[in-house]
């Protein structure tokens, strides 16, 4: 006997795969599942500190962490500083800099607050050290500045420019923001090192 292509009226729809109802609430419940975060991501709390493993590097300050606890990788932008964009001159180097640091490590991860595009914004450790401070004492990177304040990496960055080291060695780099201003994200179509 062919199996029937329509539900049969005598078995109850949950438990018929065959059933559109059936499928429709299948599908429902695999998009939420795939589409709600989980891990650190789901559970995070200002000020809250966990373990995980860097997986990947985006650019000189934003990396992908996994909970040690488990779930996916979590995107965090490193706070207190700002790395060149990944198009920009020292853009590439920045983001070499800091995979030769973390990238496969163990890292601490102590959530601030979400930035506007839903990242979580931490001070990362790794081997006790801040990783922001880190990347702004070689010259990775600026520390971040918000209006009349230097940031919290300053005096790293003032060592760095007197010592002319990484990015701090051209006088002609451009902080982040200026250049986004002017030519824009580098995430749009044809971007390239400018």
């Amino acid at each position: 006997m062919p199996y029937p292509t329509i539900c049969p009226s005598m078995t109850p729809a949950p438990f018929n795969a065959c059933c559109p109802m059936t499928k429709l609430l299948l599908t429902i419940v695999l998009v939420a599942t795939c589409a709600c975060p989980t891990g650190a991501a789901a559970k995070f709390k200002p000020g809250s500190e966990w373990q995980g493993v860097v997986t990947h590097v985006s650019d000189g300050d934003t990396v992908f962490v996994r909970p040690a606890s488990g779930g996916l990788p979590v995107k965090i932008r490193i706070d207190g500083m700002d790395a060149p964009e990944i198009c920009q001159a020292y853009g590439q180097t920045s983001r070499q800099a800091l995979q030769l640091r973390v990238l496969h490590q163990t890292v601490s991860v102590n959530g601030r607050r979400r930035d506007n595009y839903g990242r979580v914004l931490a001070r990362i450790r790794w081997q006790q050290a801040d990783v922001g401070e880190w990347m702004v004492r070689q010259g990775h990177a600026w520390s971040y500045r918000y209006r009349r304040d230097s940031g919290p990496y300053a005096a790293q960055e003032a060592q760095a420019r007197a010592a002319q080291r990484g990015l701090f060695a051209d006088a002609r780099a451009v902080e982040p923001r200026d250049f986004r201003k002017r030519h824009g994200s580098c995430d749009g179509p044809g971007a390239r090192a400018r």
